[in-house]
């Protein structure tokens, strides 16, 4: 008799494709095989992304267009963040879905979905603050890193965000627990670690803090990379900085959300930092790395936003020199106390549109500026996968920049150092320079030219 088969389809961020595979890897020691594409799956699960609306009609007219993939008996399951924020409303909206899970109850996946194919229809969204799925054996999907999540839910509350209506409050996974995963990844064969969290570096087990994370997942042997995503501001103590600079896995970027420059819009936020105490943060940071590469993630259009606080954005990202943004128009979510400011302070969407695009314009001009400055320069890559597009493969620096390669010699998972050729602007092509052996756990190599002005 063959196995059922299942297919997930994963929107949203890191910690849902980690989920994602948390689910696949229940699912198979329950009987089932992962499955490609949905055509004639068994079953269909959507995981979903609930932080801005747009996500969610997205997804809603994919589970549309996933119906015609349905054969007879196959259970259609709608997963994460949405599920959590809409529950038994998805079965109303889509009849033809029998089963809503929310992110704390994939343990009972297998038996949930075995309910489905008698043809119960059900909703799974009660919140359990002690899990954190350490029993399971995730099915991954990348061979050369490994998402593994730290900390679960978070207890900021910014008025804009749903995470904590959706992932509940924050708990962080026992320190030995992580180390563990990280040991078996290395067997496994990774040598990258991503540590996964809503706000990753206020992590906590009631022993260890986030510096001691960084350091006991550094002395791992066999572990040559260190990310983490995503940090807050507030909660870059001395401690974690000091970890991060010492442990020389650890990788020389960090992305570091801003949300806006204006203290008024951040007040509004509640984001509890300051303009000045953001650029504090990135000052120390810089301080004690000075090659940091930063990212970050910027709202326009928040309730309330003049031109003048738009305008502090713009000043503080030229300031601080973004290598990458991600930019969005405010997006109202039933249930966050930003929906409940008076209707008078909202941004028509024209001026929020402006404002996203000026502010998209001024980032990547910047990043342009600097990364042309690299040209000639020389770094360590690790090689990630196939490009998407032509016969190159694509590898990344340990500061985050994204450098497309001739195949010629390569594998994936190799670590190499490549001379930057050429930008488009915010990718780099480069050449592997011969008989230049990567330095095994060292900080990156000394560039060859003038780095970048902060």
């Amino acid at each position: 008799m063959s196995r059922p088969t299942v297919y997930i389809e994963t929107y949203g961020c890191q910690m849902n494709v980690s989920d994602s595979e948390l689910m696949y890897g229940s699912l198979a020691a329950h009987g089932y095989e992962a499955v490609d594409g949905p055509e004639g799956a068994d079953v269909i699960l959507v995981n979903t992304c609930a932080i801005r609306d747009h996500a969610e009609q997205r997804v809603i007219g994919r589970l549309g267009e996933l119906r015609r993939h349905m054969k007879k008996g196959t259970v259609m399951g709608v997963a994460g963040c949405m599920a959590q924020r809409l529950g038994p409303t998805l079965l109303e909206k889509a009849r033809h879905v029998s089963l809503v899970v929310g992110p704390d109850a994939y343990r009972a996946l297998p038996q949930l979905l075995e309910g489905a194919r008698q043809g119960e229809r059900v909703t799974a969204t009660s919140f359990d603050l002690e899990e954190h799925y350490e029993d399971f054996a995730p099915r991954r999907f990348d061979r050369v890193k490994a998402w593994i999540p730290v900390q679960r839910g978070c207890d900021y509350r910014c008025t804009y965000c749903i995470v904590p209506y959706t992932r509940g409050a924050e708990r962080s996974r026992r320190l030995d627990d992580v180390v563990r995963e990280v040991e078996q990844v290395v067997r496994d064969g990774m040598s990258e670690v991503v540590l996964l969290g809503q706000t990753v570096n206020s992590y906590s087990d009631g022993t260890h803090d986030f510096a001691a994370l960084l350091r006991a997942v550094g002395s791992v042997d066999g572990i040559r990379r260190i990310r983490f995503t995503s940090p807050h501001p507030n909660d870059f103590s001395d401690a974690v900085i000091a970890a991060m600079a010492e442990v020389p896995q650890v990788c020389e970027h960090v992305h570091l959300p801003m949300q806006s420059g204006s203290d008024r819009v951040l007040k509004r936020m509640l984001r509890r930092y300051t303009r000045e105490g953001y650029r504090d943060c990135v000052a120390r940071l810089r301080a004690a790395i000075p090659t940091l590469n930063l990212t970050t993630d910027i709202i326009v259009g928040f309730p309330g936003e003049t031109d003048e606080d738009f305008e502090e954005t713009v000043s503080l990202v030229q300031e601080l020199g973004y290598e990458d943004a991600y930019t969005f128009k405010f997006s109202p979510r039933d249930g966050t106390p930003a929906t409940r400011m008076d209707p008078a302070t909202f941004v028509p969407d024209d001026v929020a549109s402006a404002r996203l695009e000026r502010l998209i314009a001024v980032v990547r001009a910047g990043a342009r500026e600097r990364n042309l400055r690299l040209l000639g320069t020389r770094h360590e890559v690790l090689v990630e996968k196939a490009a998407r597009r032509g016969e190159m493969l694509q590898a990344r620096t340990r500061d985050f920049k994204t450098v497309m390669l001739p195949p010629d010699g390569l594998a994936i998972g190799d670590y190499r150092i490549v001379e930057l050729t050429g930008t488009t602007g915010s990718t780099f092509t480069g050449v592997v320079v011969p008989d230049a052996a990567p330095r095994r756990l060292a900080l990156p190599m000394a560039a060859t030219a003038a780095a970048p002005a902060c």
